[in-house]
C-alpha cells in the first residue's frame, strides 16, 4: 500500500492555501483533523497532507488495534526481513524527475512563525556507508534551491557522518517524503545497536499488508521505498550552516546550531504527488516520536516484572513521560519497573506505574490512580544527576537532569478492595 491509499478519510481543502503559515493556521483553526490540501498557491499541481499519523489514525492505517501495536513492533524488531528490489520502471516514485533541482518548487511549508523558515519535518533520511544502512527522521531547513541544513542528533546517522568527515568524505543519502505509514513508523525507531530500519519495515509489511516492501535504487545507489511520493538523492557535505530556531516536540523553540549541509543532486516524485507536512510539536509529531519507544520500554520492564502495556503521554510530548501498566506480584515490582523503564528509554524524565485496571491512555484515570493509590513520601523515587534529553529545555550543566518515578499501584499490605473503582 502507498501513502495516498491511507488518505481516504482526509478532509479535502480546496481553498487556496499558502505554504507560509497557511497549512498551520488552517489545521489549528479546525482542531487538527486529517487534511489534504489540494490548492497550494506556491506549488500548483502538488498536494499537502497533514495530521495523518496520530496514534489512533496510525493504528487504523496499518490495521492493528492500539492495544496490540507494541507487541507487533516488538515482533518486527526480532524478526527483520529483506525488502524486494524492483527496477525504476516498476517504481511509481520514478514517474517524474525535475529537469533541474529546485527544492523551492516543492510544497515544503513554513509552519510556526517562530521557525527559521520552510522545513521538511516528516521526511526520512536513508544513508548507506560501508555496508551499513540507516533510516531515520531528521528535520531539514530549506536553505536554497539545492541545499538543506539537517539537524543531526547524536544517534547512528550522526556517528556515520562524523566518521566520514574524519576521513574528509561526504555521505551519500536519499531523502524520502511520504512513504507508507509502516516505513514511517520503522524510521522513527531508534536502537542502541545499528539496525537496518528498512528490514523492520519489511517485516511489518509482510505481517500487516501481506506484501513485500519494494525498494528501488536511486542514481547514487541508495535504495528507497518504490511507492514513496517523493525521493531525493544527494550528499551530506562537510559544510555546516545555521539550523534553527525551530518549534520542537515540546512546543518550545529549539536553539540555533551549526549543522551539516545537504546538497541535493536530483528530485523524483509520483504523478500528482502528495507531500507529507508534519506540523512540529503537535499530535502527529508526538506519535511518530513516542510510539516506537513504547515496545523498547515494555521489553525492558518485562525483563524484571510482568508488564502489560506502555503509553507515551501527550503531556510528556510523546517522549519525556510514560505510563506503564504492570501485573503486580510483589512490593518490589513497582520500583523495578520504574528503574527498568527509565533505562529502556534514556530520554524519559518521568514514569508512572499503575495496576492493570487503569486505562493508561486516559489521563483522568491515571490521575485518579495517583490520588487514590500513591503516597508522595512513600511512593516517589527521584534519581539525581542523570543524562537528560536534548529536547528538555530545563536540562542543566552538560545536559543533566533529575528523573522521577511514581508508584501509583495498590500496595499488597493494604486492603485491595478499598482501592477498586466503581466507575
Amino acid at each position: 500500500m502507498a501513502f495516498r491509499d491511507h488518505l481516504t478519510h482526509a478532509r479535502l481543502v480546496q481553498d487556496e492555501t499558502s505554504l507560509i503559515h497557511g497549512v498551520w493556521n488552517y489545521s489549528r483553526e479546525n482542531d487538527h483533523p486529517m487534511l489534504l490540501f489540494d490548492n497550494i498557491s506556491e506549488a500548483k499541481g502538488q498536494k499537502i497532507a497533514v495530521n495523518m499519523l496520530t496514534r489512533d489514525r496510525l493504528c487504523a492505517a496499518i490495521g492493528i488495534e492500539p492495544g496490540v501495536y507494541i507487541d507487533t513492533l516488538a515482533w518486527a524488531m526480532k524478526n527483520p526481513s529483506e525488502p524486494v528490489i524492483v527496477s525504476p520502471s516498476e517504481a511509481p516514485v520514478y514517474d517524474c524527475m525535475q529537469d533541474e533541482v529546485d527544492l523551492t518548487a516543492l510544497p515544503i511549508p513554513h509552519h510556526w512563525p517562530q521557525d527559521r523558515g520552510r522545513y521538511m519535518s516528516a521526511s526520512v533520511v536513508i544513508a548507506e556507508v560501508d555496508g551499513r544502512r540507516n533510516m531515520s527522521f531528521h528535520r531539514q531547513f530549506l536553505r536554497d534551491e539545492s541545499h538543506l541544513v539537517v539537524r543531526l542528533v547524536p544517534r547512528h546517522l550522526r556517528t556515520m557522518v562524523d566518521e566520514a568527515r574524519a576521513k574528509g568524505r561526504e555521505v551519500n543519502i536519499a531523502i524520502v517524503n511520504a512513504p507508507d505509514p509502516v516505513v514511517l513508523l520503522a524510521g522513527a525507531m531508534s536502537f542502541d545497536e545499528p539496525i537496518d530500519e528498512l528490514s523492520i519495515a519489511a517485516a511489518l509489511h509482510e505481517k500487516l499488508y501481506n506484501s513485500p516492501l519494494e525498494l528501488v535504487a536511486l542514481p547514487n545507489g541508495i535504495h528507497v521505498p518504490a511507492n514513496a511520493e517523493y525521493a531525493m538523492w544527494g550528499r551530506i557535505t562537510t559544510e555546516d550552516d545555521d539550523e534553527g530556531p525551530y518549534v520542537d516536540i515540546t512546543g518550545t523553540v529549539d536553539d540555533v546550531r551549526q549543522e551539516p549541509v545537504i546538497e541535493v543532486d536530483g528530485v523524483l516524485h509520483r504523478n500528482d504527488p502528495i507531500f507529507h507536512a508534519l506540523i512540529p510539536g503537535e499530535a502527529e509529531h508526538k506519535t511518530l516520536m513516542g510510539l516506537p519507544r513504547a515496545p523498547t520500554i515494555k521489553d525492558a520492564v518485562s525483563e524484571v516484572v510482568d508488564c502489560v502495556d506502555v503509553y507515551m503521554t501527550e503531556g510528556g510530548c510523546g517522549w519525556l513521560a510514560a505510563v506503564v501498566k504492570i501485573r503486580k506480584h510483589s512490593e518490589e515490582d513497582s520500583k523495578k519497573a520504574i528503574e527498568a523503564a527509565l533505562a529502556g528509554h534514556r530520554s524519559m524524565k518521568m514514569v508512572t506505574i499503575v495496576d492493570e485496571d487503569i486505562d493508561i491512555s486516559n489521563p483522568v484515570r491515571v490521575e485518579w490512580a495517583m490520588v487514590t493509590r500513591w503516597q508522595p513520601d512513600r511512593d516517589t523515587y527521584i534519581f539525581s544527576d542523570q543524562k537528560g534529553s536534548s529536547l528538555d529545555p530545563s536540562r542543566y550543566g552538560d545536559g543533566k537532569t533529575s528523573k522521577v518515578g511514581f508508584d501509583a499501584t495498590i500496595h499488597h499490605e493494604d486492603n485491595p478492595e478499598g482501592y477498586q473503582s466503581v466507575q
